[in-house]
């Protein structure tokens, strides 16, 4: 079991290259991933979503780049054409103006003049550094699920523990359950008696009535299914993706126990059904952190 809440760091230095990735994760419904980290890998961030689609299936998933090249590298020049040409024209005019003056105009001052020449590193990243990020956020992405491996554990220990606590309820339940209908009788035999002052109970109605009764709250159904959800999330929790399918297991829980509670005619009942759905609820939160 995995939570979706964890951190992961990856680091790598070779060559002249300094690359670490930092991966944060929160719960989310889906996948989603937002990548963060210099324009030289800009081209690259659907890369970056595969490698993280291979390790994440849920969650949302922050991804931090940091990069430092120190390798000697290639530069480009760059001549800004039209500013060369203003600082000709200017000089020209300014021969015009003083013809006396001493001409000591070359390429040489051109070249030196600003923003005439400009140097530009190489604009995308090359095969080894894309080799760099893709080792350096497979190591992160590892460390993310060995921490969330850890963190899921946790998780699977409390839910199963209180499931523990739901089993024992819906026992409780179950062993109050078929005294609801002989405490209801002896009500309804007292009320009968009370309104007929004293005379003879309809032993008949009085059967018949409690019948109806019983069959009416009769929850055996909702104890059954109950019990077998029971035994179906512990079996789940064995596996390592599990959290859309006990976030479908938990709405059949409260199902079925908000039936019981609708069909409860007794307090004590009543009052066993509303700590199971606390419980229920306990565990439907831990599911929203699971993977």
């Amino acid at each position: 079991m995995l939570s979706m809440t964890g951190y992961g760091r990856g680091e790598y230095r070779q060559g002249g290259i300094e690359l670490t990735v930092e991966i944060k994760t929160v719960n989310n419904r889906y996948l989603d991933a937002a990548i963060k980290g210099p324009r030289i890998f800009n081209a690259y961030e659907d890369v970056i979503r595969g490698i993280v689609r291979e390790k994440l299936t849920r969650g949302h998933a922050d991804v931090y780049v940091s990069f430092t090249d120190k390798r000697e590298k290639k530069r480009a020049l760059y001549l800004d054409e039209g500013t060369a040409s203003a600082y000709v024209d200017a000089a020209r005019k300014v021969k015009n103006l003083f013809p006396d003056a001493v001409d000591n105009f070359s390429v040489t001052d051109i070249l030196r003049y600003p923003d005439v020449i400009r140097t530009e590193d190489v604009p995308s990243a090359d095969e080894q550094c894309l080799d760099a990020l893709k080792i350096t956020l497979s190591s992160a992405l590892e460390n993310l699920n060995g921490m969330r491996r850890t963190e899921g554990e946790k998780l699977k220990k409390d839910m199963l523990s209180r499931m523990d606590a739901i089993q024992k309820l819906v026992s409780e339940i179950a062993k109050r359950a078929p005294l609801v209908a002989n405490g209801y009788k002896a009500k309804l035999e007292a009320k009968m008696q009370k309104a007929l002052e004293g005379a003879g109970v309809d032993e008949g109605r009085l059967l018949t009535e409690v019948a109806l009764f019983a069959d009416k709250s009769n929850i055996d159904e909702e104890l059954t299914r109950l019990n077998a959800h029971v035994s179906a999330f512990r079996a789940i929790c064995k596996e390592e993706l599990v959290g859309r399918k006990l976030d479908f297991l938990i709405q059949e829980f409260n199902r079925e126990t908000n039936t019981i509670c609708s069909k409860s005619n007794d307090l004590e009942v009543t009052r066993l059904a509303l700590a199971l759905k606390n419980e229920i609820e306990k565990i439907r939160e831990q599911v929203q952190n699971v993977e």
